[in-house]
């Protein structure tokens, strides 16, 4: 048996409280008719839409594939996507109790158009965004989210927060939230040097780049300062870069930099969603006592096993569980 096995089998039930942007991944699917005789454009005939969740969502449906209970803090929009990404987590017997409709808000939807033929793998061809961010000024039910928080917080095992820029994660807000000695992770899009002080970070190589204003491309050196020197200016304890083909740099303090190879094959499918499994995994192994080497291990397997579904799709329990004992074999 893996040595990992244990750590996957505590996962069940454990408690993880996601603060975070709630988006909508809308898939829109259709198969090639024609060239349209208006403009050089393809024509579709369309055969289904998908409404799943995205970004912080994402990671509340991952945490609940591999059995855990996550309980979502945040806000939606009065409309048929947040009402939607509600209704989907209801379905799965998510506590919604800590969502919160905001009138002057819309949610956050990316709505991708996927074209192809028949029997073919169909490609995504332009994408619409729509909704968010919360206006300035507007303090879009902080006061209640927090209190929410704070009661959800007394009896969770882990806090995982997703910020994906649509601001309802600030700096200000989050440095109020009291964790109370429970793992806390940050993956933050466009502002993660502005979350200091929380147990670990799951940033991909670019979010890193940006963050320090450098390229690290397949500079070795260039990688292990960039990693100190944001693991020093955030004081995490950890901090785990994604680094797609090249796999992931695990950075602890007063320990060596740990290189972990990515899992599986390098061809991959579709990249959509895979830091909301990361950072999920990632957390999720932490509540259930493993280590943070443990925990970036599942979390390498369990990007090696999303990237290669199509859509945004998480990893269950069951996919975990058989990629660590294949691997150990």
């Amino acid at each position: 048996m893996s040595p990992l096995r244990p750590v996957v089998e505590r996962f069940k039930d454990k408690r993880i409280v996601v603060l975070g942007d709630l988006v909508a991944d809308v898939f829109v699917y259709g198969e090639i008719s024609r060239i349209s005789r208006e403009a050089p454009v393809l024509i579709l005939n369309h055969r289904e839409t998908q409404v799943v969740p995205g970004g912080g969502a994402n990671a509340i449906h991952n945490l609940s594939a591999l059995g855990a209970k996550p309980i979502p803090v945040g806000i939606i929009g009065d409309d048929s996507e947040g009402h939607q990404l509600v209704q989907f987590f209801s379905d799965r017997g998510i506590d919604v109790s800590g969502i919160r409709v905001a009138k002057s808000y819309r949610t956050p939807t990316k709505m991708r158009i996927l074209a192809g033929a028949v029997h073919s793998q169909r490609q995504q061809i332009v994408r619409i965004d729509s909704g968010g961010p919360v206006q300035e000024g507007k303090a879009v039910g902080h006061a209640g989210i927090e209190q929410k928080l704070k009661i959800s917080l007394s009896h969770a095992d882990a806090l995982l927060v997703s910020d994906y820029g649509y601001g309802l994660v600030t700096p200000q807000f989050v440095s109020k939230i009291r964790s109370n000695g429970i793992p806390a992770t940050i993956d933050s899009r466009y502002s993660l040097e502005t979350f200091p002080r929380m147990t670990a970070a799951t940033p991909n190589e670019p979010e890193v780049e940006a963050s320090l204003g450098i390229s690290i491309g397949k500079d070795a050196k260039k990688l292990e300062w960039a990693g100190r020197t944001l693991l020093r200016q955030l004081k995490h304890d950890a901090l785990l870069i994604t680094r797609g083909k090249d796999g992931m740099a695990l950075f602890e303090r007063g320990k060596k930099t740990v290189q972990i190879p990515i899992y599986g094959s390098d061809e991959i499918a579709d990249v959509t969603g895979a830091g909301d499994t990361v950072i999920a995994t990632f957390t999720l192994a932490l509540a259930a006592g493993g280590s943070y080497y443990e925990a970036a291990r599942l979390a390498s397997y369990a990007g090696g096993i999303v990237v290669m579904k199509y859509g945004t799709r998480p990893v269950t329990y069951e996919e975990l569980v058989r990629a660590v004992e294949e691997d150990a074999s």
